[in-house]
């Protein structure tokens, strides 16, 4: 005959967290730079070089604030397809990684629509 035991843990709390995107704030070649990462890691889009940390803080800001269907431009350019992020002053606020189809690209651009306005920042300087 065999007999099973079956133990049972004390309830332990379960971490509730949800992966979330997020702006990562880096230094390279004397300048400063976002990538916004989706919840699944992947770089959804890029700032421009900025000169100080709080520039490139504000340009982040930028994108939340500018997070509206009007505000990309997509383009077909060398086989590939991609986005640009615009202000309201018509300045590039952030470009999109490249993608193999329109399809892609325009998820790309829903996604950050989606997660950019929530998006938290980790600092890596």
């Amino acid at each position: 005959m065999v007999v099973f035991y079956y133990l049972t843990w004390p309830d332990i709390p379960t971490p509730s967290f949800q992966l979330r995107a997020s702006f990562k704030i880096f230094p390279s070649s004397g300048q400063f730079w976002y990538r916004l990462r989706a919840d699944n890691g992947e770089i959804i889009q890029s700032s421009e070089g900025y000169t100080t940390k709080a520039s490139c803080e504000n340009g982040s800001r930028s994108v939340r604030v500018n997070c509206q269907p009007g505000r990309f431009e997509s383009f077909f350019m060398a086989g590939q397809y991609g986005f640009n992020h615009v202000a309201a002053n018509g300045e590039i606020i952030g470009r999109s990684e490249k993608y193999t189809t329109a399809q892609a690209r325009d998820h790309g651009i829903q996604v950050v629509l989606r997660e950019a306005p929530e998006a938290g920042v980790q600092d890596l300087t």
